[in-house]
Order: structure tokens, then C-alpha cells, then sequence
């Protein structure tokens, strides 16, 4: 297999993603052989940085540091040197695969096994630094902080009060950018990708999740994909599937090689979002994705909100991003199917969260608020939200009505945004310019209006509140 890929790697120069996983196979292919598996791991964090993937650079040293540390760890346990790749689990979770590589094969002992330069205390701190350097100029200043925790206590031991120094200084940098950038960083963008087609030969029927550089738009992996595989396969033989549903193999032409490509994001649990309060945690360490498909019943994508459902499918990779390569296998997939009023209280509940959001950035930005308040309350839109309650609450109206478990959290929830909207009026008044005051008293007119109609699809009567109680 490793002859093999090898051999491949020359026809893929063109191609980077099939390029890196020739490599990182080889490099997996070498898990008995350590001095081989740090070179190639080496090897792949040249290509990233010729590339400009310096998270990705930084992530091969980081797995090269670990595989260096088993090696250490065996040889004399010293508290200042990493008990083996488990110490850099709270850099990336990856790096635990570095731990595989058996006792006898890490055998200090043996002749022709670990004998680089690398498997020093020198070597580590040499791979430490290199990672911390790719992560700064990548601007994960909080990952290269976590590589710095590993790096200090060698350096604090060995009295290099010099190197102390700079890495002090550096952390300083550091934490300053975190604090000056706040709410102003943006990371990868991420893409589902699945390749159908025997012309794919070993991708066929694979999807794979892409990291792509920042605020990439979908046009240009597009594009890039496109350009790629009709080059290499002819133009009438290559097609883009441009939905995202699923697709039937069966369907599709066997002559053609096919591409499905969707925009996803990162996809937490509500408790996952409390350990992961940073926009930087919420991009970081992540393997799992989501993306929503509407449709409804009828087999039409779009209809009326009474009929408008929504399919949300998760996607599992194998690994954690940032990795080693900038696309992983997906492994799994979920779906949840959300009827219209749950696709209600979705909507209301993304707009409140934005005009919190908003309300209390601090700094305060006017130009954001009033953006998030138009969108909420703004006369062209206003027809929206009211609409939903119109759609789905109007029929407890009559105040004897029990409410659903579904009408009730929608009432809730436009309660909720009811009182962020006030509290979002307040605020833009408070932050506008003096030739912005008629605009303010159209946003307060339209925000009185909305809140009459509102008023009385959402107040129920205690023999309706006794109802929702039992």
C-alpha cells in the first residue's frame, strides 16, 4: 500500500486534498516505523505551509511532538518533559492516535528504531516551537498558548530564562490580538462534499467534510472542484449536484463522475455550548456538522408556512478539526425532521438570539443593531414573524383552546422576542444620530403595531394556562 500511494502521489501533484491523504496514509502505513512516520508528517506540514495552511502545518508538529514524547516518556519519566501524547490532548484530541505505536516498537533499544534527531529533549522542543510559530501566524493564539504550557516547563528546568523570555513575550502578543479582536474573528469555512461516480474510482460514494479558507463562498469550491475533476475526466463527464438532498445512486448516469457540494457549520448540543463559550472553542476540536434541507410534503422544496418542514442532517467526521489534512472522512449522519411550527420556533428563536446579540455587543455597533431591527421589525419584513403567529397561533384566540407543547413554546418564544426588540428600541435610541430620529420613531411605530397584533395571540386565559399545566 505505501509502494502504492507512492507511486500515486505523482499523478495527484495537481490535486492537494488527494495529495495529503496519499501522504497522511503513508505516514499511517509507517505507525511501526516512528522515525518514518515523524519524517512524513514533516513532509506534510511543508506542503501545508507552501499552501498557506499553517493550522494544518501547526497540527503535524503537534502530532510529530507526541509521537516524539511516547518515545521520551519510556526511556525516564521526568515531571518536566510530556508523560506522552496523552499531555496534548487538551491541544487536540488527534493526538492520542500517536499513542498506538506499540511499547516493543518505541523499545529504546532496538537498532534503527527512534535514532532521528528528533526523539530528543532538544528534538521535542524544536517541533513545540515550530508548531507554536504556525499557530500564530494561522492567528490561533489560544492553541499556541496550549503548545506553550508543554514548551515552559522544559524550558523553565533547562534555566533557558533567554527562551523564557521570548515565549513570554510572544504569549503577551498573543492575548493582546485575543482581546483586540474580539467578536471580529472569523476561522474556516467548512463543506460537505460527496463524490459519486466509478470514474472516482476509491471516492466513489465517499463524503468527505472540506475546511476551506476563510469566508469562502460556495461559487468557488464550486468552481474549483468543477475545473479540477473536467480537466481530468473531460467536461461533459463531470456534474455538479447543486441541492442537497439525498442522492440516488440509481439515478445517476454511470458514465458521469458526480459532485454533491453543501455549505455546513459546526453542530453542538446545548450542553456542549456551555463548555464552548468563545468563538474560537466553537471552531476549534470540532467533528460534527450540520446542514438544512427544506421541503415539504408535497415534494416541493418551498410552500406556506403551514406545510414549510425542514430536514436537519449531522454529519460525524472521523477525526477533530483542525487535523493533519484539510478534509476528513464523514462517518456517520443523523437526520432530524422538523414539522412547520417547530420550523417557526426555530426562526423566532434565531432572531432573538441575534437581537441579544446585537443589543449587548460591547462596544456597540449602531450599524449592526439597526440592521438585526429592520430585519425584526422593519415594515417590509414585518409581515414575518407576525405572520407565523398568525399561521400557528390564531386559534387559541377564542381563550378556551388548550395550546400544543408546540404553540406554547412559540408563544414563549415571540415573548421572548417581543421583549428583546424593546430592549434592542431602547438601546438604538440611545446610540442614534440626530438626523436618524424620524427613523427611530418608525421602528417604535412599526414595534407598536406588531406588539397590538401580537397581544392577543399570545395572552391565554387561565382556563387555557390550567390546561398546558396538566
Amino acid at each position: 500500500m505505501i509502494l502504492s500511494d507512492t507511486v500515486k502521489m505523482k499523478e495527484y501533484q495537481e490535486d492537494p486534498e488527494m495529495l495529503l491523504d496519499l501522504m497522511h496514509r503513508i505516514a499511517k502505513g509507517y505507525q511501526n516505523s516512528p522515525d518514518l512516520r515523524l519524517t512524513w508528517l514533516e513532509n506534510m506540514a511543508k506542503k501545508h505551509m507552501e499552501r498557506a495552511n499553517h493550522t494544518e502545518a501547526a497540527m503535524c508538529y503537534v502530532h510529530s511532538a507526541a509521537l516524539v514524547a511516547e518515545y521520551l516518556s519510556m526511556l525516564e519519566s521526568q515531571k518536566h518533559l510530556p508523560v506522552g501524547a496523552v499531555s496534548f490532548k487538551h491541544i487536540s484530541p488527534n493526538t492520542l492516535m500517536e499513542s498506538a505505536v506499540s511499547d516493543d516498537v518505541l523499545n529504546p533499544g532496538e537498532d534503527g528504531i527512534c535514532l532521528g534527531n528528533r526523539f530528543t529533549e532538544i528534538g521535542l522542543k524544536g517541533l513545540l516551537e515550530e508548531a507554536a510559530n504556525s499557530f500564530q501566524i494561522a492567528g490561533m493564539y489560544e492553541a499556541m498558548n496550549d503548545v506553550y504550557k508543554v514548551l515552559i516547563p522544559i524550558c523553565e528546568n533547562n534555566c533557558d530564562f533567554q527562551k523564557l523570555g521570548k515565549i513570554h513575550g510572544k504569549l503577551q502578543e498573543a492575548f493582546n490580538r485575543i482581546a483586540q479582536l474580539h467578536g471580529k474573528r472569523v476561522f474556516g469555512t467548512y463543506f460537505r462534499v460527496g463524490f459519486y461516480g466509478a470514474k472516482f474510482g476509491d471516492l466513489d460514494q465517499q463524503e468527505f467534510i472540506y475546511k476551506e479558507p476563510t469566508l469562502t463562498k460556495l461559487p468557488e469550491i464550486f468552481s474549483r472542484l468543477q475545473n479540477f475533476y473536467s480537466d481530468r475526466f473531460g467536461p461533459d463527464c463531470v456534474e455538479i449536484i447543486k441541492d442537497s438532498n439525498n442522492v440516488d445512486i440509481n439515478m445517476l448516469d454511470p458514465e458521469k463522475a458526480y459532485i454533491q457540494i453543501t455549505y455546513v457549520e459546526p453542530y453542538f448540543e446545548t450542553y456542549e455550548l456551555r463548555h464552548r463559550e468563545t468563538h474560537f472553542e466553537r471552531n476549534f476540536n470540532i467533528k460534527r456538522f450540520i446542514f438544512a434541507t427544506p421541503f415539504t410534503k408535497t415534494g416541493k422544496a418551498h410552500g406556506d408556512l403551514h406545510e414549510q418542514c425542514k430536514r436537519k442532517t449531522i454529519l460525524s467526521t472521523a477525526n477533530h478539526f483542525p487535523y493533519v489534512k484539510t478534509r476528513i472522512q464523514v462517518v456517520s449522519r443523523a437526520q432530524i425532521v422538523l414539522e412547520p411550527i417547530e420550523v417557526a420556533i426555530e426562526d423566532i428563536q434565531k432572531k432573538t438570539v441575534e437581537l441579544a446579540a446585537a443589543t449587548n455587543q460591547e462596544p456597540a455597533d449602531p450599524k449592526i443593531l439597526q440592521m438585526v431591527l429592520q430585519g425584526c421589525i422593519g415594515t417590509t419584513v414585518n409581515q414575518g414573524p407576525m405572520e407565523m403567529a398568525l399561521v400557528f397561533l390564531s386559534g387559541l384566540s377564542d381563550g378556551s383552546t388548550v395550546p400544543s407543547k408546540h404553540q406554547n413554546k412559540l408563544r414563549l418564544c415571540f415573548k421572548d422576542f417581543s421583549k428583546k426588540c424593546h430592549d434592542a428600541l431602547k438601546k438604538n435610541k440611545n446610540l442614534i444620530l440626530p438626523d436618524q430620529k424620524d427613523y427611530q420613531k418608525e421602528l417604535e411605530r412599526n414595534y407598536q403595531r406588531f406588539t397590538e397584533r401580537l397581544a392577543p395571540l399570545i395572552t391565554i386565559s387561565p382556563t387555557q394556562a390550567a390546561g398546558v399545566i396538566k
